[in-house]
């Protein structure tokens, strides 16, 4: 197939300072989880997304100096010129495909505790930041910097941008933004200094104007120099002899930099789930950029569309597409673009799963790509896969997000394929779930493999197709694939902190009985102790439907886990606007007669009884594994039957999120004739 010419105008080369980008698809600096500890790991997810068609693909933040220590969260690093040769490899990778690499030099100032180095942090006036994100939290106050230290800072700056000439990068960031280094000068409200650093918006500029020119004077004509602003909070400020004082940074440094990428300051907006932002998401905060500058502005916006993007370039709002969580969902969404294959990217869902992997501190990974973060660890390609026997068969019983990886992976590796699902509906729970409020991109899952599947000849699909032990042995496969999920159960928390009793009653009701239309009476409690989305999900649902509902936890915050994926404050926001009570730090440890007895967490505590008409719990799911078991209980019949293997995949081997479900099932469409190792080598995770 041939590229719709409609979408030309995103293959465009776009000039950049010295260098020229290939086309407008530009993969913007986001941390991977590797820092400077994994170099192969880290070379080996940049360069899967140049070979996709990613015209510019950039590190992470990259520390300039040992006083920007952002340990324990994995972050690259240009000391000194050891550190050279790690960023030469994933430079050496994005070259072989034709792409520009970019580092993105970063001080972190104040917004950075140093506990590895413990040098202590610096700031513009030494203004502490108050901030509730663990692992942000300073117990020491940032010094307030002196000249000598603002010159050091320079310096600093010029080392860290020779080194990464040095290491063949294109293009050289220097980072000003999200309350960091450069930017904390930009704020009136932190940078309170009397000198020529402090003062008029002029005077506030200064120092990123010097590092600027500094950084484009040491490199020279070789590489471009780009700068990443946040324009938000300075949007708020009104400006002298333009709208804002955001317009007014860009107009005063407009030629500085060969590139302006422009973003929100807070990183739970810049990457907001899709739950609670949509596509493009970021225009507000970059829109205003290009009228004042003849350089060129890259913006991110979770962009999955070529439609949007060419818009946003026709519109004159970006020059290059930016994107970071869609250019891990799909390495080579550029390419699939130009070849006419729109119709299968796999599209990013947003469920920040990729955020929650870096607060871990591991290597990024994906629900929509499971290949993401084993490029190097296991050889994993996101879009290749070694061959199987053709005249090997394989039945998966299940497609829920599990079963329909598996059988998309397998049919790619040419093996026979039945696809057995006893609903009418493909995508198990992500079908339900995805009527959730805010959660109908997560549908994706689902029809990006389903679309795929339809174009196998060597796919079949049966619906409305419940099997039995019986069917299975006389269907006549060599391997079969049991995923048939995982069901909520009604148990509650013991003492220990493990569920134990199932409540009783007929208004006890689970997620499932939810999500399948079961109406439920008013006032409604929700027992969330499963502290992800679900909880939260059910209670704006029920609230749309007219009831009263109250949230309890054991935590202390409403979806608890949710501080990993970015979307813990907008759920509570979310809670508050919605009217739903909220009750935390609490067990439910009794339901009868209309009141659920709630004891708190805390020992000594007296228990309090709350009027409700039904309650819903969120806790614990088991598998729903007994079509597994009778399988496994006569070894004899199963051998007779001809079947080599029967694997369990997803829910119905260990209940988790949907990205487990999906790894996992590509994980055995891998393995299942033993032609890969079923197990990491892990040694090779640290190389």
């Amino acid at each position: 197939m041939s590229r719709n010419p409609r979408y030309d105008i995103l293959f465009e080369p776009v000039r950049i300072g010295p260098v020229t980008a290939p086309n407008r698809f530009y993969q913007t600096p986001h941390a991977l989880g590797t820092g400077n500890t994994m170099p192969h790991t880290r070379a080996a997810m940049r360069e899967v997304r140049a070979e996709g068609g990613w015209g510019v693909v950039n590190t992470g933040y990259c520390s300039i100096h040992p006083s920007s220590d952002d340990t324990p969260l994995p972050y690259c690093r240009l000391w000194d010129d050891e550190d050279i040769k790690v960023h030469a490899l994933m430079v050496d990778a994005v070259h072989k495909h034709g792409a520009l690499a970019g580092v993105e030099l970063w001080h972190g100032g104040s917004g950075v505790a140093n506990n590895l180095t413990r040098a202590t942090p610096v700031s513009a006036s030494g203004m502490p930041r108050h901030c509730t994100y663990p692992g942000w939290m300073g117990l020491q106050n940032p010094r307030s910097m002196d000249r000598k230290d603002i010159r050091e800072l320079r310096c600093w700056y010029v080392d860290a941008a020779q080194r990464a000439k040095s290491a063949g990068f294109d293009i050289v960031y220097i980072y000003a933004g999200m309350g960091y280094g450069p930017y904390e000068f930009l704020l009136p409200w932190i940078n309170q200094r009397t000198d020529e650093y402090g003062g008029s918006l002029e005077n506030r500029v200064r120092l990123l104007r010097e590092i600027l020119e500094a950084a484009k004077d040491a490199i020279g004509p070789t590489c471009a120099v780009a700068v990443r602003f946040s324009s938000d909070e300075l949007l708020d400020v009104p400006g002298r002899d333009h709208p804002s004082q955001a317009h007014e940074i860009v107009a005063l440094l407009a030629e500085t930099p060969d590139l302006w990428d422009v973003k929100s300051s807070d990183w739970t907006v810049e990457t907001a789930s899709a739950r609670f932002s949509g596509e493009g998401a970021q225009e507000p905060f970059n829109s205003f950029v290009k009228p004042l500058t003849s350089k060129p502005v890259v913006g991110v916006g979770r962009f999955t569309s070529p439609d949007e993007m060419v818009r946003q370039v026709r519109s004159g709002i970006l020059d290059l597409i930016g994107a970071a969580r869609p250019s891990i969902a799909d390495p080579f969404l550029p390419k699939k673009i130009d070849e006419g294959r729109e119709d299968e990217i796999r599209e990013c869902i947003g469920c920040n799963i990729c955020v929650s992997a870096y607060h871990d501190g591991v290597p990024v990974r994906c629900t929509q790509n499971p290949t993401m973060g084993e490029e190097w660890r296991r050889g994993w390609h996101p879009e290749r896969i070694p061959i199987g026997d053709p005249n090997k068969s394989v039945l998966v019983v299940g497609a829920g997000p599990a079963g329909l990886e598996c059988a998309r992976a397998l049919g790619q590796r040419g093996f026979k394929v039945t696809l057995a699902e006893a609903r009418d509906e493909l995508g198990g729970r992500v079908t339900l779930e995805s009527t959730l409020p805010g959660l109908a991109t997560w549908a994706r899952v689902r029809d990006y493999r389903a679309h795929i599947m339809q174009t196998m000849a060597n796919v079949d699909i049966y619906r409305d197709s419940r099997l039995t032990a019986q069917d299975v042995l006389d269907f006549g496969c060599d391997y079969a694939v049991i995923s048939t999920g995982a069901s909520w159960t009604r148990k509650i928390l013991g003492v220990r902190g493990f569920p134990t009793d199932e409540l009783d009653g007929n208004a006890v009701y689970t997620p499932d009985d939810i999500l399948n239309g079961a109406e439920v009476e008013s006032p409604v409690l929700i027992y969330d102790f499963d502290h992800y989305y679900m909880g939260s999900c059910l209670a704006e649902r029920l609230r749309r439907q007219g009831h009263e509902v109250t949230i309890v936890t054991p935590a202390n915050a409403v979806s608890a886990w949710t501080f990993m994926n970015n979307e813990l404050t907008n759920i509570r926001e979310r809670m508050i606007e919605c009217g739903v009570d909220i009750v935390l730090e609490h067990f439910v440890t009794d339901f009868r007669d209309g009141d659920a007895h709630l004891t708190s967490v805390y020992r000594g505590a007296e228990a309090t009884a709350r009027e409700c008409g039904s309650i819903v719990v969120v806790g614990s799911r088991v598998p729903n594994d007994a079509l597994l078991r009778d399988l496994d209980a006569d070894a004899q019949r199963r051998a007779d039957s001809g079947i080599t293997a029967v694997r369990s995949i997803g829910d119905c081997r260990s209940p988790g999120a949907i990205v487990h479900a999906v790894h996992s099932g590509h994980e055995c469409a891998r393995t299942i004739d033993g032609k890969a190792p079923s197990s990491a080598s892990w040694e090779r995770a640290a190389l």
